[in-house]
């Protein structure tokens, strides 16, 4: 069939230089700034030529050797973080190496913002980083995903679902962050991307919040498609070339299964409704990037405090002393899939066959 061509006609949502310029000076409310007033202004002007002009990625060089197109210009971001992946994947394969296990707390609850408590979600990781880290020659990374809500310059910025234009469009790692002109800068996900790249087992622990995923771990969800049959070469496309992604997509595509082989655990707990049904839309959601189940043990889903007052929600956690030793068996039950797979006696059936439908 001949390559269509993409679809426009949303509004657009080109600023006035007067409302770019308001919404650029507005984060600068601090009364400590009205001293700098001349120089913000300066500033502005400068922010307000790179956004006119599109200057999503200022700083490039050519692709160089290994890519389909040696003299497109890459950002030096995006080569900087698919040297952070590459390197991940290097210590993913050291078979003398530690094993590897990242714990993502998914909750945005902690005690340093508005909610002045930590989280039940943190308590859980914490019972099963100290069962991962009580045995020789493992390491443990924690994620915790609260730090979008707690800490400065930290973001997860939405995925632009370049996926659904066509496969080739979605570059692994992502290359719609950072995008300079827009402001839309310091995005967490090229420092994540490596954390799940290098790991050999992850788990997933998180609260029900309205009977779905966190903002937080559906950010990361969203921004993890490129890992799912993204385009590791984005000179093929140069760049966000829509049509050529198109017709790269309809010629045939392999759709790479970036993170496949890693083994998983989820965890959901809430108080009233959701926690089967978030398990399960988790743990789909990882098998169908390939990544493979630790088996039933690892994978949990529990009320803590059924429909009693949120007031009292960590004492129920301290009384409940049989979803403390659930969880830690959700470890034990990783860590020992784990162990299996790395030695080479993890039988998973199926596990070569190849699917007749790679989308």
């Amino acid at each position: 069939m001949p390559t269509p061509e993409p679809r426009r006609g949303t509004p657009d949502p080109t600023l006035s230089e007067d409302e770019f310029r308001r919404r650029f000076l507005n984060q600068f409310q601090d009364p400590a700034f009205d001293p700098l007033s001349d120089e913000l202004d300066r500033i502005v002007a400068a922010a307000w030529d790179a956004y006119s002009h599109s200057r999503k990625s200022p700083r490039t060089r050519k692709a160089g050797a290994g890519f389909a197109d040696p003299d497109y210009d890459l950002a030096v971001d995006w080569i900087a973080a698919q040297e952070a992946i590459h390197a991940a994947q290097r210590r993913h394969e050291d078979r003398g190496g530690p094993t590897r296990l990242l714990l993502i707390c998914a909750s945005s609850r902690s005690e340093h913002t508005c909610p002045s408590e930590m989280s039940k979600s943190y308590r859980l990781v914490t019972l099963a980083r100290e069962v991962f880290e009580a045995v020789p020659h493992v390491t443990v990374e924690v994620l915790e995903l609260s730090r979008l809500a707690s800490e400065y310059g930290r973001h997860i910025h939405p995925c632009k679902a370049c996926f659904s234009t066509a496969a080739a469009l979605c570059h692994w790692p992502c290359s719609c962050y950072p995008n300079y002109s827009l402001g839309q800068t310091q995005d967490w996900m090229n420092e994540i991307y490596p954390k799940w790249v290098e790991a050999h087992g992850i788990m997933i622990v998180t609260p029900v919040n309205w009977y779905q995923a966190t903002s937080p771990l559906k950010l990361m969800m969203d921004r993890l498609v490129c890992a799912d049959g993204g385009n590791p070469d984005p000179t093929r496309t140069h760049g966000k070339d829509a049509k050529k992604a198109k017709d790269i997509e309809l010629a045939g595509w392999d759709y790479p299964k970036h993170l496949a082989g890693r083994m998983f655990s989820v965890v959901t707990h809430g108080d009233a409704a959701g926690v089967e049904t978030l398990r399960r839309s988790l743990a789909d959601w990882l098998v169908d990037m390939d990544l493979i189940p630790a088996g039933p043990a690892a994978e949990l889903d529990r009320y803590i405090g059924y429909w009693q007052p949120y007031a009292t929600s960590h004492e129920e956690l301290d009384r409940d002393l049989a979803v403390q030793e659930e969880m830690r068996n959700t470890a034990r039950a990783l860590l020992e899939a784990v162990t299996a797979k790395r030695s080479g006696t993890l039988l998973t059936a199926g596990q070569d066959l190849r699917p007749p439908r790679q989308k």
